[in-house]
């Protein structure tokens, strides 16, 4: 496996033995819902975002800034992990977020080594909008995801 394939990744780890070796058809069933569910979910945020006149991406550096735990910023190395991209493309993302007045670059007075991406007005509005449709579209969802979640613990899980 390549070192970006690696990085995109939702985890770094090699997948941990299951303790239940066997899947029933129900599981199966489940799984491709709840694949389908985060699909159909995507699709909307993606739809979303560029009704908005952002790219996904835009969308997702705007909200993990924002909603990064103790902090009104991230550094650009925070926001590649975040978003699970090369440094470099986090760059050119923040450059272009920074051309649509979306965020600021601010020197981080503690270390002026490091860079505080920090999101403006402008897209404090862009993404206030888009958050609220996408915590109805959430909720919309809820009832699904309970239902599966409720089946992947009763086939066996914690």
């Amino acid at each position: 496996m390549d070192e970006s394939h690696r990085k995109r990744g939702a985890s770094r780890k090699r997948p941990v033995k299951a303790r239940n070796a066997s899947v029933k058809k129900a599981d199966y069933e489940a799984l491709a819902e709840f694949r389908y569910a985060l699909r159909k979910f995507l699709a909307f945020s993606e739809e979303a975002a560029s009704k908005a006149g952002l790219t996904p991406q835009q969308h997702q550096a705007l909200l993990a800034i924002k909603g990064a735990p103790d902090t009104n910023w991230l550094s650009i190395s925070q926001i590649a992990e975040r978003l699970l991209v090369r440094h470099h493309t986090a760059v050119e993302l923040i450059d272009r977020l920074v051309a649509l007045g979306l965020v600021v670059r601010m020197t981080d007075p503690e270390d002026g080594r490091r860079i505080q991406v920090h999101v403006t007005k402008d897209g404090e509005e862009r993404l206030r909008a888009l958050s609220a449709i996408h915590i109805e579209e959430v909720k919309n969802i809820q009832p699904t995801l309970r239902k599966l979640l409720k089946q992947f613990y009763a086939s066996g899980g914690e």
